[in-house]
């Protein structure tokens, strides 16, 4: 069963959403990264770029494929873990700690709710 933690929130393209004060936390999911294989390359933008809600922001290259990576929501990159340019392999072994992608200002906060909680996601993965 993957790791889902209940205080974020997910999106149905398998990213989490950690909310810290009025920022918001990036990256995908145990069940995701569970399901490319072993992570051997993360491209993220730049700082200062801005996202689009359900628009590619990156990708992440496994063993197997090549996935894109989809903003759960809009706003503009404050931070990127560049630790994972030479440790893609946290993908795999800390999705929730150690290889979080990026950190947004939102620019528009609500939009979190449009996100799925932990039961609702599990419910989802479940489903597949």
């Amino acid at each position: 069963m993957a790791n889902t933690p209940k205080d974020l929130r997910y999106s149905e393209e398998h990213e989490w959403v950690k909310t810290e004060g009025d920022k918001l936390r990036i990256g995908i999911t145990d069940f995701a990264q569970s399901e490319l294989g072993d992570i051997v390359f993360v491209e993220l933008p730049e700082v200062g770029t801005s996202i689009s809600a359900d628009e590619p922001f990156g990708s992440v290259e496994s063993v197997k494929t090549v996935s894109e990576l989809y903003a759960p929501v809009s706003g503009k990159i404050v931070e990127v873990n560049e630790d994972l340019d030479d440790n893609p392999e946290y993908v795999n072994e800390s999705s929730y700690d150690k290889a979080w992608m990026i950190v947004i200002e939102p620019s528009d906060a609500s939009e979190i709710e449009n996100l799925m909680t932990a039961e609702q996601y599990e419910e989802m993965i479940n489903e597949e």
